[in-house]
């Protein structure tokens, strides 16, 4: 059976993957980000008083989603530092920085790189490949959106034929639904080790404390806060449980 050839052709990626082309295209990406978030908070503001949000309510919210975003956003951002030398900033920016992924971008840059008998970051690295493994992250991405514009008005139809049989049930279920999606996040990371079950516990407890004296202070703003409390409190946490196997 043929081999795929590796290790031939140009090394020097950073010049492929800065190519001005690429950052145009990032811009715009980043402009499409920009115009969806406009429209959506203008959506936002004009469907508030049918569900009697207050302008108050409003800018409530968009704080409370500022806040929470800021946690993840950090952990985003450190991944991607690290994988610049690797994709270049266009390619970070455009997959990591936006979708999050990291895991799923590395993992389908790997795959598509060993298809080509390579390896990421070795001297089989080439330009070639790096084209190859920045065309499997995208069009991963690409079917994800493909996706959700076929499902989103399937489930529209869905969630107005179901509201008309029970108003109740879709108050309920989004709530389940965001519960079990969070919930199988953080256990699928607790068999790793004892750390990460150590983190589990202190963010869940920090977020529950916060939750609970926001009420019964009547402190609103514990409630905006608490995510990124909870994920600091939990970052010190796993630090501080880590430093002597690492000899801090």
């Amino acid at each position: 059976m043929h081999q795929p050839l590796a290790g031939t052709g140009p090394t020097d990626i950073l010049s492929v993957a800065n190519n001005p082309v690429l950052w145009i295209c990032v811009a715009g990406v980043f402009g499409v980000i920009i115009i969806q978030s406009v429209i959506f908070m203008r959506a936002a503001r004009r469907a508030a008083p049918a569900v009697d949000m207050s302008p108050k309510d409003i800018k409530t919210s968009f704080r409370s989603g500022a806040v929470s975003a800021i946690g993840p956003s950090l952990a985003v951002s450190l991944v991607a530092i690290a994988l610049l030398g690797l994709f270049g900033a266009p390619a970070v920016l455009s997959r990591i920085g936006l979708i999050g992924s990291a895991a799923y971008d590395v993992a389908a840059a790997g795959i598509a790189a060993g298809s080509m008998g390579a390896k990421l970051g070795d001297a089989s690295y080439t330009q070639s490949v790096f084209a190859v493994a920045f065309f499997a992250m995208s069009i991963g991405g690409a079917m994800w959106m493909l996706a959700t514009l076929i499902l989103t008005p399937l489930l529209r139809r869905g969630d107005a034929k179901v509201r008309s049989v029970n108003p109740l049930a879709m108050a309920i279920v989004p709530a389940a639904a965001l519960i079990g999606a969070f919930a199988c996040l953080g256990l699928t990371e607790l068999p790793k080790s004892g750390i990460h079950v150590l983190s589990f516990i202190v963010s869940a407890a920090v977020m529950g404390l916060c939750l609970l004296l926001a009420h019964k202070l009547g402190k609103g703003w514990l409630r905006e806060w608490g995510l990124g409390f909870s994920i600091v409190v939990a970052l010190i946490a796993a630090y501080l449980a880590a430093g002597p196997a690492i000899g801090i």
